[in-house]
């Protein structure tokens, strides 16, 4: 293969990986660990 294909094809495999594990920590099991800091300090 071309060396600008195997590029193209790393960095979108980069991208994909890192929105996949973006969406399972906000929405996932670990998102109970996150903390809202509007709820924290409701006036």
């Amino acid at each position: 293969m071309d060396s600008a294909t195997v590029l193209i094809i790393t960095i979108g495999a980069v991208v994909v990986a890192i929105t996949g594990v973006a969406i399972y920590t906000a929405f996932g099991p670990p998102s109970a660990q996150l903390d809202d800091p509007f709820e924290d300090h409701e006036d």
